[in-house]
């Protein structure tokens, strides 16, 4: 069974980020990909990030939904839909929702970006407050879909672990970690994170993300990635727009869990303490 990360430079226009991404997914489904991910804002990154407020959509209608439930349907392809924004708060703040869809155009999940990122690069006069007009979600999502039981994730997320180990416990096989990762971060840690999800979970991971200089003048690290249950990187797409596909063996992940059961080896639970 195959899976795709996509990786997009995507921009302020959502119907040309559409245009963008209907051409990979068909991409995808033509080099036999069963499931496809798209990256964090595949279909819109505005000037500045207030822009995401006027094209936000509600829940269950407006256009990138259609296309997505519409394309799934087409390519008869599972789509795991990076973000949307969605409309969420009564302060005009959005949900960074990764939507899924089944081969018959039907939703099949959604999960709320939780983490958000609000930071200021160390070294640099660069920093970023997602949470001005993003709200953040609260709930872990898991599926089942034709390569396996499926956790969803987005971007910041990956830096804490405990998300995934949730995911895990509940019977994830294959991680989701849509992004848009800076240039600095991503040099420093986007592909040791990665690894270490997959390798601390025994997990799949693919991770589609956006890659290059968008109009914002905001530069993506890319290196859009799928990494096996032992930490192996089995495809990567270093820059620019395109698909990296690779073969998931849920018969090999299986055997390894049981013969190495490191999941089954967790011992330490947090307990509430008390002071004396």
């Amino acid at each position: 069974m195959k899976i795709t990360a996509i990786q997009m430079t995507s921009g302020p226009e959502v119907g040309a980020n559409l245009e963008q991404a209907a051409a990979l997914l068909a991409e995808a489904a033509a080099r036999g990909a069963r499931l496809a991910a798209l990256p964090e804002n595949f279909c819109f990154m505005g000037l500045k990030d207030a822009d995401k407020r006027a094209v936000a959509e509600r829940d269950g209608q407006g256009p990138v939904q259609d296309f997505l439930a519409a394309t799934a349907r087409r390519l008869r392809l599972w789509i795991v839909g990076g973000t949307v924004p969605l409309v969420a708060a009564a302060d005009g703040r959005v949900a960074a929702a990764c939507l899924v869809y089944d081969s018959d155009g039907a939703r099949a999940a959604r999960y709320d970006k939780i983490h958000l990122f609000d930071v200021d690069l160390p070294g640099r006069a660069e920093s970023y407050r997602e949470s001005a007009h993003v709200a953040p979600g609260a709930r872990a999502t898991l599926l089942d879909t034709p390569v396996g039981r499926l956790g969803l994730s987005v971007c910041y997320d990956v830096r804490f672990p405990e998300l995934y180990r949730h995911l895990s416990a509940e019977g994830a096989q294959l991680l989701s970690v849509p992004s848009a990762f800076t240039s600095p971060t991503g040099r420093a840690h986007w592909e040791t994170l990665l690894r270490a999800r997959a390798i601390e979970n025994l997990c799949y991971v693919v991770a589609p993300a956006q890659s290059g200089f968008h109009a914002s003048g905001r530069e993506t690290h890319g290196d859009s990635m799928i990494v096996d249950y032992w930490g192996r990187v089995l495809q990567r797409l270093p820059r620019g727009s395109g698909c990296a596909v690779a073969d998931i063996d849920l018969a090999a992940q299986a055997n390894v869990r049981e013969s190495f059961p490191a999941l089954a080896h967790r011992a330490f639970t947090p307990q509430p303490q008390t002071g004396s």
